[in-house]
C-alpha cells in the first residue's frame, strides 16, 4: 500500500449540500432556511434560550429552597467480595485500594467499605466509612476496622 493507494472508507464522504441551485435541486428558493424572518438572515444567530423578547421559561419560574447536593459527601463504594485480593494479613488502606484499582473516582471523595459478597481472609482496613455488615464481617474473621477522617476540600477564596 502506498499514498497514492489511500481512499477514505466508504460511506465517510458526503457531497456538500449545493444550495440556490433551482427549484428541482431540491435546495432551491429559501435554501433550506425556511421562510422569512430572522433566521433566514444571513449572519444571524439566536442564543440558548432567546423566546423572541418574551420572558423566557427559566426567567419563569421561581427560584427557591435550598440543595444539599454541594455539601453532600460522596463516597465510592468498595464492596467487601474485592478485598480477597489482597494478603491474608494485610493493610487495606486508601492507597492500596487506589493502586488495586479499587477506589477510582473523584479526588476529594472517600471511601466506604460495603457488605456485598464474602470475605475470607484477615485484613486490617482503613476508610472513612463501614457499612454495619462489613464491619461486622471484616471482625468476625479477626481483622480491624479503622475509621479515618475525610480530609476537608481546600476553602474557595
Amino acid at each position: 500500500m502506498r499514498l497514492h493507494n489511500l481512499k477514505p472508507r466508504p460511506g465517510s464522504k458526503h457531497r456538500r449540500k449545493r444550495l440556490g441551485q433551482g427549484e428541482s435541486s431540491g435546495h432551491g428558493k429559501t435554501s433550506g432556511r425556511g421562510g422569512k424572518g430572522q433566521t433566514a438572515r444571513s449572519g444571524s444567530s439566536i442564543r440558548i434560550g432567546f423566546e423572541g423578547g418574551q420572558m423566557p421559561l427559566i426567567r419563569r419560574i421561581p427560584k427557591r429552597g435550598f440543595n444539599n447536593k454541594r455539601h453532600a459527601t460522596v463516597y465510592i463504594p468498595v464492596n467487601l467480595e474485592s478485598l480477597n485480593q489482597f494478603d491474608n494479613g494485610a493493610v487495606v488502606n486508601v492507597e492500596a485500594l487506589v493502586k488495586a484499582g479499587l477506589a477510582n473516582g473523584p479526588g476529594q471523595a472517600a471511601i466506604k467499605i460495603l457488605g456485598t459478597g464474602e470475605i475470607t481472609k484477615k485484613l486490617k482496613v482503613t476508610a472513612h466509612a463501614f457499612s454495619a455488615t462489613a464491619k461486622e464481617k471484616i471482625e468476625k474473621l479477626g481483622g480491624t476496622c479503622e475509621v479515618i477522617a475525610k480530609v476537608a476540600a481546600p476553602a474557595k477564596a
